[in-house]
């Protein structure tokens, strides 16, 4: 623990090899299958295909069902992702147990979890260069719960992302620019469809960009502050992959949402404590 608290404070991020179950990612992707399914059945419906393409590789399938309505290709998944195969996915006790040596124990999960489908050659699923931080500015009520003013670089916050299939610079790994979580806030501009760092912050930090490729199974821990992104997807599969965020439970999620208790000692009958738990929560 020690040594991935140095790292994640020096260079703002930590890659943990295999550290999920190979039964965690199954749950998670037969929960996103099931989910395809569902699609492949309202696009048969409406009359947009006339083939589930039921025999179709999962990494493959979301791509063969809209490639005659990709306007109609589902985006971020976030509020459906209330379901128990995701339970052990969020709720995992030895990642649970990491972000307690970072945050303490008073442990939420932030209202921000996402299912991402990167399609290829698909401009809007191309991540540029953010902060996360900057979306959570971008988005500020103005004060927190207590009345007081707002600073993002103040959240307690670790922020987690593993992939489904294998992550390569081919089909849009993702990049970082190491120790960029110690500058403070950039500034970021609005593009069509993500926010971005401005070039005069960007700019002179680009020369340490790094690849961050992974495998099912791997979990990537990494600060609201760092600077990264997608690259663009240039396969001919999905890159499925995960990204949630852990916030020390005591402070404001700067949001109108609240999230839900992971490990508390205060209020320990609040945390989730089970995959029916879970499913039975909603976003909020």
């Amino acid at each position: 623990m020690e040594t991935v608290a140095r790292q994640f404070d020096e260079e703002g991020y930590v890659i943990l090899r295999g550290l999920l179950g190979a039964e965690v990612v199954a749950g998670v992707k037969a929960e996103l299958e099931r989910w395809v399914d569902e699609c492949a059945g309202q696009l048969l419906e409406e009359g947009l295909v006339d083939d589930l393409h039921a025999d179709e590789p999962f990494a493959t399938r979301l791509i063969r069902l809209y490639a005659d309505c990709l306007d109609r290709v589902p985006g971020t998944l976030r509020r459906e992702l209330h379901w128990p195969g995701m339970y052990d996915l969020f709720f995992y006790p030895p990642l649970l147990d990491l972000v307690e040596g970072l945050l303490g124990s008073e442990i939420r999960l932030y209202p921000n979890y996402s299912v991402r489908p990167k399609l290829p050659e698909h401009a809007p699923t191309e991540v540029l260069w953010h902060q996360d931080a900057g979306y959570t500015a971008s988005g500020m009520h103005g004060r927190d719960e207590a009345g007081g003013e707002l600073s993002v670089e103040a959240l307690r916050m670790v922020n987690v992302w593993t992939p489904l299939v294998a992550a390569r610079r081919e089909n849009g790994c993702m990049q970082f620019v190491p120790g960029t979580h110690k500058i403070g806030l950039a500034q970021h501009e609005k593009r069509r469809y993500y926010l971005e760092i401005a070039q005069a912050d960007l700019e002179p930090h680009l020369e340490r960009a790094i690849d961050i490729t992974c495998d099912p199974g791997d979990i990537v821990v990494f600060s609201n502050l760092l600077f990264h992104r997608g690259l663009p997807n240039h396969s001919q599969a999905v890159r499925w992959s995960c990204d949630w965020r852990y916030q020390d439970a005591r402070q404001s999620t700067m949001r109108g949402e609240k999230g839900h208790l992971a490990r508390s000692q205060a209020q320990p009958k609040q945390e989730v404590h089970s995959a029916q738990d879970w499913a039975s929560r909603s976003f909020i």
